[in-house]
């Protein structure tokens, strides 16, 4: 498909940075957001004219009119972000995200005294905070990860309690409830915090810390204004973090791979199946065979 000159005249204005972008029909209107750790690779991918395309995505590519992006700072604000915008536009090409029993849930069940923070498949009506879809399990485990740096949060069981701090506690990870390492309500407000980070909303978060740290300082209460310093550090740390670009690049080199073994053996369409065999056999006798299997360009092990 060609694209227009005023879409190429965008396209070339886009950054090498992370961010999330909106592609576009002829009405204005979103028909698909995706997340990217290099938006100049990402979003170009999409008008490359010698690319090999599913039909999904040669629909999604012949109605894109316009496309639009917002930058961020980190891997980890791009994927939250993603979410929290296709949540609140509902792309149609974002048909994947709909069917949640394959992605990735947050769950954080606010109403608990402790709230344990988990990863689940599918949310449930108990009353408890949800964060999702996420398309990369891993990749959403990644990034809670990082923040917990910033934002200490519990993962083990509390019913009952243990009667020992665990090694997450004496590792910055864990607030500590079992040894009363601090309170119901401060570990609340700790995990409120992570929750706009979560919903997109890290510019209003640093603010806070911002604003909270100055009091600190102001009262002379110099170890909590260290407090808020050292969560605004690991804020700031998490545009170093690879969260998900290492996937992106790989799904890029893939792509590429595969484009060009199918012009090399002029083939009609990417080869979305390749099976390779071997034979083996003792002087003549006792003979293996073994098969292994590519699909996507990605090694299908359930296959071999």
């Amino acid at each position: 498909m060609k694209t227009s000159e005023q879409l190429q005249a965008k396209l070339k204005e886009l950054p090498k940075e992370p961010g999330v972008y909106f592609h576009k029909d002829a009405e204005n209107k979103i028909i698909y957001i995706g997340k990217a750790a290099n938006l100049k690779n990402r979003v170009s991918s999409y008008f490359q004219q010698s690319r090999h395309r599913d039909f999904k995505t040669q629909l999604l590519v012949g109605e894109i009119i316009m496309t639009d992006w917002i930058t961020v700072e980190s891997e980890a604000e791009a994927l939250f972000l993603e979410s929290e915008f296709i949540k609140r536009y509902k792309p149609k090409y974002n048909i994947d995200l709909r069917d949640d029993k394959h992605f990735n849930y947050i769950r954080i069940p606010m109403r608990d005294e402790w709230p344990v923070v988990s990863f689940v498949r599918r949310p449930l009506d108990d009353r408890a905070d949800y964060f999702g879809p996420y398309t990369s399990g891993d990749a959403v485990r990644r990034a809670m990860r990082q923040l917990r740096k910033a934002f200490p949060y519990v993962t083990h069981p509390v019913h009952p309690m243990p009667k020992r701090a665990c090694l997450h506690y004496h590792l910055g990870l864990c607030p500590g409830p079992e040894c009363k390492g601090t309170t119901s309500a401060t570990y609340k407000r700790n995990l409120r915090r992570l929750q706009l980070y979560l919903h997109g909303e890290k510019t209003k978060l640093v603010t806070q810390l911002e604003k909270d740290m100055q009091r600190a300082a102001k009262r002379k209460d110099y170890e909590g204004a260290a407090h808020y310093r050292d969560q605004l550090m690991n804020l700031k740390s998490m545009a170093k973090q690879m969260i998900f670009s290492d996937k992106e690049t790989f799904d890029l080199s893939r792509d590429q791979a595969l484009v060009g073994l199918a012009d090399r053996l002029e083939l009609k369409g990417l080869p979305r199946r390749i099976e390779a065999y071997d034979i083996a056999h003792l002087q003549g006798t006792d003979n293996v065979a073994s098969m292994v299997v590519f699909t996507d360009g990605v090694p299908n092990k359930e296959e071999y």
